[in-house]
């Protein structure tokens, strides 16, 4: 299984209940509409908790500033994801994805990058 995390920070001129809003109500259905054009088996949103405790957290590792939340999105294998990519629907709807993304997303301060589990405990 292969993962595609996404680390984002909303638009300076976005505000961010409605940055949340929309991620949720508006962009995330659109990401269901093209999960099989694009080969997605899982999709979940972590939004940021907006408590004192993040802030403090990020001054004792002295760390940079926090983000407004996580994109998780998941595929079978690279092969199926890379496949599905090039094919001209799931080019169209990665570019559908991207675009709207840049409406709310600040991209240049966000990033993206592929990962692979590995699970170290689940005491669930």
């Amino acid at each position: 299984m292969i993962k595609l995390v996404y680390i984002l920070r909303a638009r300076a001129d976005v505000d961010i209940a409605e940055f949340r809003r929309y991620w949720l109500e508006d962009h995330a259905p659109k990401v269901r509409g093209v999960a099989e054009a694009i080969g997605a088996v899982r999709y979940v949103q972590s939004h940021t908790l907006d408590t004192p405790l993040n802030q403090a957290l990020v001054e004792g590792r002295s760390m940079t500033e926090g983000f407004e939340g996580i994109t998780e999105v998941w595929f079978d294998d690279l092969d199926t994801l890379t496949a599905r990519a090039a094919s001209a629907e799931g080019a169209e709807a990665m570019s559908m994805l991207q675009r709207d993304e840049s409406t709310f997303i600040d991209l240049a301060r966000s990033t993206i990058f592929l990962t692979e589990e590995h699970e170290i405990f689940d005491l669930t």
